[in-house]
């Protein structure tokens, strides 16, 4: 989980290791607010911090109201508004407003230890979780699914955090991943691209000449088979699937296993015509009509798209769309 958030992890080793912590999390924003709601900020008794509720002065007031929720156990809202031209001070862009929640955890009215405990079990095994708060009882709950009347599936499918009535429901989606079959010249910047973006990324190639460290530095290789591969990594509706070689033999043992499964994106390199023969051995194989559409190819935007880094910029565009407009998915 290169770049994907722990703070509720970290909340919990510093519990772990006796050390009193403050979850603070961003529960509303107007305006222009550098971290979007339900952003998470760590504080322990001895000041040490993971995280970020903004991005400037309103972590040094956090930090003192969270010491303040350990000694008297009650949790409170932070309000910040500023101005144009107090925004910079206070690590907004310009002016705006936002709301920070703070909890104690297993002090007083702060959420108990065993829920943070079940949150973060959740987030382990890659399970879509929403943390649920009401402010105005301090009930809690974890769920995977809708909670009581509140439909909660259009906050997990679009990671939006925010209030339904009086709840405030924190969304913990697992965290995204790439999974890229062919060590080629365009895998190069798409990897770069898929990290920057928030993905776990793995590079699948059983070439060794390929899928080398020295032309994919810091990158996670794997030289196994791209359908092993991909049955191992498993795949669900989390994962975007992206295939470069347009080679039959690594490609459609890849595709095939993809376009089964619950991945939410799937990609094949290769001209109209390469598709053309792609489908006519998928159809062989007996796969319908229905899962073969699934396949965006030739991959990636139409941008107009010419180098290797261009097209991995087309790529990244189709996949964020895929993602973030589920009504635009094959």
């Amino acid at each position: 989980m290169a770049d994907f958030d722990q703070i509720p992890e970290q909340a919990l080793d510093w519990i772990k290791a006796g050390k009193g912590t403050v979850l603070a999390t961003v529960i509303q924003t107007w305006g222009s607010a550098p971290r979007p709601t339900g952003s998470q900020l760590a504080i322990n008794e001895d000041m040490e911090m993971a995280g970020s509720v903004s991005g400037g002065c309103v972590e040094g007031a956090v930090v003192e109201e969270a010491i303040n929720a350990l000694e008297d156990g009650i949790p409170r809202i932070l309000e910040y508004g500023v101005s144009d031209e107090e925004a910079f001070a206070v690590g907004l862009a310009c002016g705006g407003a936002i709301h920070v929640l703070i909890e104690p955890i297993g002090v007083g009215q702060g959420p108990d230890v065993a829920l943070l405990e079940t949150l973060v079990k959740h987030r382990k095994n890659r399970h879509a979780v929403a943390y649920l708060v009401n402010p105005k009882t301090w009930e809690r709950q974890v769920v995977e699914e809708d909670f009581n009347t509140i439909n909660l599936a259009h906050r997990f499918t679009s990671d939006k955090s925010g209030f339904e009535g009086d709840w405030f429901v924190n969304i913990h989606n697992p965290p995204l991943r790439m999974i890229v079959v062919g060590a080629v010249h365009i895998a190069q910047p798409l990897m770069q691209m898929a990290r920057l973006s928030g993905y776990d990324a793995v590079l699948i190639d059983p070439r060794g000449a390929f899928a080398t460290a020295a032309r994919f530095p810091n990158e996670r290789l794997v030289h196994d088979w791209p359908d092993e591969a991909l049955e191992a990594e498993g795949l669900d509706a989390r994962v975007a699937v992206v295939t470069l070689t347009h080679d039959p033999k690594l490609d459609d043992p890849a595709i095939k296993i993809a376009i089964a499964s619950d991945a939410f994106y799937l990609g094949c390199l290769g001209s109209t015509r390469t598709h053309a023969k792609r489908v006519t051995r998928l159809k062989e194989a007996g796969f319908s009509d229905a899962q073969i559409a699934k396949i965006h190819a030739p991959v990636g935007a139409d941008i107009g798209s010419k180098t290797p880094a261009e097209i991995a910029i087309s790529i990244m565009a189709e996949i964020t769309e895929r993602l973030r407009r589920p009504e635009t998915r094959r």
